[in-house]
């Protein structure tokens, strides 16, 4: 019983560091571009857009849908260094354990 009583202190202690982790992530930001640097896309580690950054020279009233793809792939960019950021942040507490969708 004595190491179920240390290995639930861990796991406290553990989940207690995660959640301040997470807590941090919320105030880190990542930096995407799209169209070398016409659009530009501020994410939050959070997962939040915080700042889209359209070039006059790319806005086309004849060509949408170029705006378009480049505003989504600097989003998608964005979102995926969050995603890199999460791992690189939450990594050091998940390693080894195979937790889909935690985050």
């Amino acid at each position: 019983m004595k190491n179920m009583g240390q290995m639930m202190k861990q796991v406290q202690k553990m989940q207690k560091q995660m959640m301040q982790a997470q807590e941090e992530l919320k105030e880190k930001t990542v930096e995407a571009t799209a169209g070398g640097g016409m659009v530009t896309v501020v994410a939050s580690g959070d997962k939040r857009i915080l700042d889209i950054k359209i070039s006059e020279e790319v806005v086309d009233p004849d060509d949408v849908d170029m705006l378009q793809d480049l505003v989504l792939a600097a989003m998608n960019e964005a979102l995926k260094k969050v995603d890199e950021l999460i791992e690189q942040d939450m990594g050091k507490y998940t390693k080894g354990m195979n937790m889909p969708g935690m985050f």
